[in-house]
């Protein structure tokens, strides 16, 4: 019989597996939308098109009365972190490699599980700092970033990185009273409104097609933080975020599907590397430890 434990950690892998598929898919659309428009427009169209997308759930949890919150100031301390993060994110591949950013992107679980560990308390065993830290070296495995000084783009994939762990750990604070649907209202109208006043200095109208992928990106963006939410809300950011690294082989997948783009032995052993640290986080090891199994 599992224990409400395992059933708690089922339930977060569930919901970090339909983060994972829209956060693929996103992109993917996302790519092909940054063809024709910024990524200001792309950011704004996002969250406005995602407030209506959030609507059935907003209505089935009470209406707007229901997304009143005591914790405006944490919401907008979050997505302004979180906007700003994916900003610097899409600045940075501008200016240094691809593989550089992802990289460097993908420290922010370690930054993400110290800032958990400081902020909210939670407990950090020597397993899941090894399940981290195997997830690290998969994702450099697979990206295999260039030996090199720091310049001003990687300082830039730095604090992006750092922003979405502050972002994160802000996250799985407020789910300790917000509801999920109420994290991902306010996310959408905040960013609107950060958004607003950059995205109209460059607009101009998408063309059908890519009005398309707008609206792939706009769903995504929306249940994919949904979903994000929800998963912290039945386990420990230091359980959900190692999840977050099969982000990095399932992109690399879909890039040789769409895109023809080739995956390599170093990328096959880095997902095996990537896997072994998310099963070794969420394996559920006695109070007494590994030694304790031993002298059953």
């Amino acid at each position: 019989m599992q224990t409400a434990s395992n059933v708690s950690i089922s339930r977060a892998a569930g919901w970090m597996a339909g983060w994972l598929t829209l956060m693929v898919v996103i992109a993917v659309a996302g790519r092909e939308a940054s063809r024709e428009l910024s990524v200001f427009q792309i950011m704004l169209l996002r969250s406005t098109l995602g407030l209506a997308m959030l609507w059935p759930l907003v209505r089935a949890a009470g209406g707007l009365t229901a997304m009143k919150t005591d914790r405006l100031p944490q919401h907008v301390l979050r997505n302004a972190v979180h906007y700003a993060a994916q900003y610097g994110w899409f600045v940075a591949l501008t200016l240094i490699p691809l593989a550089q950013v992802v990289s460097i992107e993908f420290t922010m679980p370690i930054w993400s599980a110290a800032l958990a560990v400081a902020f909210l308390g939670e407990r950090m065993s020597g397993r899941k700092w090894f399940a981290v830290l195997l997830g690290l070296v998969g994702v450099a495995v697979i990206v295999r970033p260039q030996a090199g000084q720091i310049d001003a783009g990687q300082l830039i994939a730095l604090a992006s990185a750092l922003g979405f762990a502050v972002s994160i750990v802000l996250v799985k604070s407020l789910t300790r009273t917000e509801a999920a649907v109420v994290i991902s209202f306010w996310m959408l109208v905040v960013q609107s409104v950060i958004g607003l006043v950059p995205a109209l200095m460059v607009w101009q109208w998408p063309s059908l097609s890519t009005w398309g992928w707008v609206v792939v990106v706009a769903f995504c963006g929306t249940y994919s933080h949904y979903c994000f939410a929800r998963a912290m809300q039945h386990a420990d950011a230091t359980v959900v975020v190692p999840m977050d690294f099969l982000r990095v082989p399932l992109t690399a997948l879909v890039g040789w599907l769409v895109y023809s783009e080739r995956v390599d032995l170093f990328t096959a052993v880095g997902v095996g590397l990537i896997l072994a640290g998310n099963m070794l986080n969420l394996i559920r090891v006695p109070a007494g430890g590994w030694r304790s199994r031993q002298k059953a």
